[in-house]
Order: structure tokens, then sequence, then C-alpha cells
């Protein structure tokens, strides 16, 4: 079920929200158990035969998770631990990585392994990762035992279910068990609303206007001339950004709606000056996932500890990172770059080599992730490269194009670009909010 969907906004939502309420309102139900039926239901409606993976991979770690808790013999404490992060990644590669696994060995091996076709099911990477950073603060020793019911409402819970964000089992549970979700919050519930209200309009209005050019753009790629190709990268860099920061406020705003604040996810990535920056803003919780999680307990591993060593590391979660966001060499050349650039970042600011003037530093980060992000979007090399190709091409510079035929997607650009470079993102709404309002706690 999408969030933009009018199954999901108009039955979906109102539905939930109201019976929620009414259980907590009229009854002793805490109304915990209603929530992961629905989110078991929301997840359910893609493909209800990936239903019982989710409820498979919530009972084994629940399982997991107990163990690590009540052991107090740190060795066989680790040994859980590894066992259900080891767990987890196989659950997730089994099903995503398989038949790129096969596809690679016969063509290194020249064999003729049959795929095995298998359709990954909706949500797997994120509930993957939020599940390893739970059992992870398990053993850390950060979340005290709980409940089958709370930890399953913690991975379950729909709005944050399919995208993220990546949530942590204390800050999320300690909103559901505080005596003011009980009620209705009538000014969250404005907030809520107003926040998937912008969401829906990125989404549905700039998001999906800009497809048009970019689908067109990406299958004609050996067509396209310099200007065309510019156009078509930037409409796919544009596209994305609105596509993520859209779901984004739709699920800020849907928890919001039942007390939750969600952590901040995305803050105007476009505006950043350098690609350190960058990550710090782009899908904000994917990013501390990466360094709480892989990048320091590698570094924490080492003998010795150096600039080289750390930046190598750095290389190496953003490798981690391309691959988890799909079986593509395009994904992980995405994530190489990143991790390339970084390093250059970091060195730069290391060594004092350079002073950057903040709209240099501006240009030369978004154009870099516009670059970048070809690599995300093409289906094969040949076609990313093709489409540098024509952007570097200063000979076949001409400005016919049918791209701006329709004055509505002229619209649709020029608002795009006015949002992302001057307006404020959702997070001042929500911000200015708390500082005025009580806090949800």
């Amino acid at each position: 079920m999408l969030f933009h969907s009018i199954i999901y906004l108009i039955i979906f939502l109102p539905f939930v929200f109201s019976v929620y309420f009414l259980l907590r309102k009229f009854t002793d139900n805490d109304g915990k158990y209603f929530i992961i039926f629905s989110g078991i239901f929301f997840y359910g409606w893609w493909n209800v035969n990936f239903t019982p993976l989710i409820i498979c991979s919530v009972l084994f770690n629940y399982f997991i998770s107990q163990k690590i808790i009540n052991l107090e013999n740190n060795s066989k404490k680790k040994v859980i631990l590894l066992t259900g992060i080891a767990f987890n990644i196989l659950y997730l590669g089994i099903f995503k990585y398989t038949d790129f696994v096969i596809d690679n060995l016969n063509y290194i091996f020249e064999l003729n392994i049959q795929n095995f076709d298998l359709p990954f099911p909706l949500a797997m990477s994120f509930f993957t990762f939020q599940t390893i950073a739970y059992l992870v603060d398990c053993y850390d020793g950060e979340v005290e035992k709980g409940s089958l019911k709370d930890y399953s409402l913690f991975i379950i819970f729909f709005p944050q279910l399919i995208a993220g964000p990546i949530v942590r089992y204390n800050n999320m549970m300690s909103q559901f068990n505080t005596i003011q979700n009980k009620w209705i919050n009538s000014k969250n519930l404005l907030l809520g609303l107003t926040i998937i209200a912008i969401g829906l309009f990125k989404k549905v209005i700039l998001a999906d206007n800009l497809s048009i050019n970019v689908d067109y753009g990406f299958e004609n790629y050996d067509t396209i001339n310099f200007v065309e190709s510019w156009i078509v990268s930037f409409s796919f860099t544009l596209q994305l950004y609105f596509d993520f920061s859209g779901y984004i406020d739709m699920a800020t705003g849907s928890a919001l709606l039942f007390n939750i604040l969600l952590p901040k996810n995305f803050d105007s990535p476009f505006k950043a000056t350098s690609l350190i920056e960058f990550w710090k803003k782009w899908h904000i919780t994917l990013f501390n996932f990466l360094m709480n999680y892989i990048y320091f307990p590698i570094l924490r591993s080492l003998q010795k500890v150096n600039y080289f060593n750390a930046m190598i590391v750095t290389l190496l979660v953003f490798i981690i990172s391309g691959i988890w966001h799909g079986p593509s060499y395009g994904y992980i050349l995405f994530g190489t770059l990143h991790g390339l650039g970084l390093i250059v970042n970091h060195t730069f600011n290391k060594f004092n080599l350079f002073k950057m003037n903040k709209i240099i530093g501006w240009l030369i980060t978004i154009n870099y992730v516009n670059f970048t992000l070809i690599f995300f979007r093409c289906e094969n090399l040949d076609s990313a490269l093709s489409i540098i190709k024509s952007m570097l091409d200063i000979n076949n510079i001409s400005f016919k194009t049918n791209f701006f035929d329709n004055y509505y997607i002229v619209i649709v650009y020029v608002l795009s670009l006015i949002i992302v470079f001057f307006f404020k993102n959702v997070n001042f709404l929500i911000e200015n909010y708390f500082e005025k309002k009580e806090h949800i706690k």
C-alpha cells in the first residue's frame, strides 16, 4: 500500500486512526495489537504471500534479543548477537541478491545456473537494518527486557515500515508508552495532516511529473543531445529528491497523527556545500546506522587506527551502502563514488589543501551528486556512460528539445527548483511547533 494511494489516504489511515483512539479511550486496550495487525495488513496489501516473512523475522529476532538480554556471559552474548546478525543478513541476501550472485557466477565461470527469480519482499532492507540495530542495542545494554507486543509494534508500525526512517527502540516505545499517547492531540493532528499534504504534493505534483522526462530520457539515452542530457539527469535528481522527501513527509505526518514523532531523516541536502554535509542531510537515519553500527565497530576492531585506515573503512561502508540499495553494479558504483568523494572531501579538510568558497562548494557538490545518481538510475553501465558522454559533449549543443513542449512541465520544473533551493523544509514546521508546544515524550 502506497502513502499517496486513495486506499491509504481515504480508507486505511482514517480507519486505523479512529479505531486506535476509540480503543484507547473507551476500553482498557492500549491499541498496540490493533496497530500491529494494521501494520501486517498494510504490509500484506502489496503481496500477502510475503506476510509470513516479516512475522517469522519478528519472532526469531525477538527470541534472539531475549537471549542476549538474559545472558550474563559476554562471550556467549556475543555469539548470540553474531548469530542474529548473520541470520538477518542471510535472510535479506537470499531474497535480494541470489539471482545477482548467480548471474555473476554464470558470467565469470561460463556456467548456466538457472535463476531462482525470487521476488523481493517489500521493506526488507529497512526492517533488516532496524532489527540489527535493535540486537546491538540489546547487547550494549541499552534495551531492557521488553514484550513481544512492543517489539512487534517497533518493527511493524506502518508509517516507518516501508522505507524508514530507521528508528531506535527506546525512542519509539517511550512515546507509545507515555500517558499523553492515549488521547487525540488536535495540534499533532493538524500538523500531521499538513505534513501529509505537503508530502503528497511533492510526490504527485512534482515527482510524478518530473518522471515523464526522466523515463523518456533514460530510455532514449543514445539519442539525447548535450542540453537534453543535462535536463534528464537533473530531472531524475529532482524526482528522487521529491519522491524521497515526499515519502518521508507522509511517513512523519502519519506517525504524528498517533502522537509519534519519527526522527529527522531528510534536511534539504541539495543546499549542502560539501559531500560530507550532504550525507548528514540525506537519509539521515541510514547514515547514522552506517556510522554507528558499521563504521565505528570496524574502526574499533582494527589494531591500528589512523587516517588512512579510517578512509579505507569509509570507502568500505559506502560500498556496503551501495550494495544495500540493490543488486546492481549501478548501485555499487554509486556507493563507491560517494565513498571516494568523501575521502577527497575529508582529505581537503584535514590538510587544509584549499579554502573553498561556499558557492563553489555547493556547485561541486550538487553536480557530483547529480553525476553519481545517473549510475543509480541507469539499468546498465553503457547507458550511464552514454548519458555522461552527452553531458560533456559541448560540440553537440542544441536547444531544440521536446521536453518542455507542455507548459505545465515548465511550471513543475521552475516550482521544483524554487522549493529545493529557497524554501525551508517541513523540519522547520516540526521544530518550531515543538519549541512552542509541549514535546512528545
